[in-house]
């Protein structure tokens, strides 16, 4: 029996809601400019690219994803603007002046938990703020400011080890955002969580940036969490890392979980889906069968 393949809309085509929001967007300054970013390593005697020219304007409140195939250099991208590794060429901007290094203007969350084991909740969230030079009781109070937004105050004198996954997660999000950056900078920071945990998230991701003034720059591999979260997706390409395409989201916000059946939805996946995998009719490499004999050796 035939079946008709499903009639998906252009991703490109946006509702004049969809519209009139990137058209206010763009209104907006923006916060944090990259241009033509290169990043390179020594290797063997010669010289490995990871990604180059890459160039990007984020306007204020943005949430931007970026994905792309293993081995293009997202990783490396989103350290190097964190100020934890150096580029090659290519120059930063926060608010217009060249930034380089790590600072409280950039927050950044780990795929990992990086919580320090021996220091309860809040003294994990308290202690970027003290390291900045704010004093204990400030960062007392800002940080149980921060547990009570990502849900967390009971647990507040707790210790990681007795934290689940996700849990851990939103202490990492809280003692990011505790500083106040002007950039929240996420590193796949659900790729270790289980499905059910990561999706609630995503959910507890996109209130917490519905409630406070910060641009997100999110890094996945993953194509629903950048079609559920982004405004626009930044798709790389590998062997260097190139931009290979920038999509607006045609999905309207707010997001919601039954938005991944709509046609906006699946149509905006299909596209990104083509562009790291290729297009599904594409003819696949045929490898030829070998047989082996009762020695091992190979035959035709």
């Amino acid at each position: 029996m035939a079946f008709t393949p499903l009639q998906l809309p252009d991703y490109r085509e946006q509702s004049p809601e969809v519209a009139e929001r990137f058209r206010t967007i763009r209104e907006r300054p923006v916060v944090l400019k990259v241009t033509d970013l290169c990043k390179s390593f020594g290797v063997n005697g010669s010289t490995h690219v990871a990604f180059e020219n890459f160039s990007l304007d984020i306007h204020r409140r943005e949430f931007i994803c970026i994905i792309g195939p293993s081995g293009c250099g997202k990783s490396t991208l989103i350290r190097i603007i964190a100020g934890l590794d150096e580029q090659t060429s290519g120059h930063m901007l926060v608010d217009g002046k060249e930034v380089g290094g790590p600072s409280p203007e950039r927050g950044m969350v780990f795929q990992g938990y990086t919580l320090f084991p021996w220091l309860t909740v809040k003294r994990n969230v308290m202690f970027g703020l003290q390291m900045g030079g704010t004093s204990a009781l400030d960062a007392e109070g800002k940080a149980l400011q921060w547990l009570k937004v990502v849900g967390l105050a009971r647990f507040a004198e707790a210790y990681p080890d007795q934290l689940s996954g996700g849990m851990k997660q939103r202490v990492a999000i809280a003692r990011a955002l505790a500083p106040n950056p002007r950039v929240l900078l996420m590193d796949e920071p659900f790729g270790a969580l289980d499905a059910l945990t990561r999706c609630k998230m995503q959910s507890y991701l996109l209130q917490i940036w519905k409630e406070i003034n910060v641009t997100v720059l999110f890094i996945t591999h993953d194509l629903d969490e950048a079609c559920y979260l982004a405004d626009r997706i930044i798709v790389m390409s590998a062997n260097p890392g190139r931009v290979a395409e920038v999509i607006e989201n045609p999905v309207p916000r707010p997001r919601r979980v039954a938005q991944m059946l709509s046609p906006e939805f699946l149509a905006l996946k299909h596209r990104l889906d083509e562009l790291i995998h290729g297009p599904a009719d594409a003819e696949e490499e045929i490898l030829p069968v070998v047989k082996l004999t009762e020695a091992g050796d190979e035959v035709e």
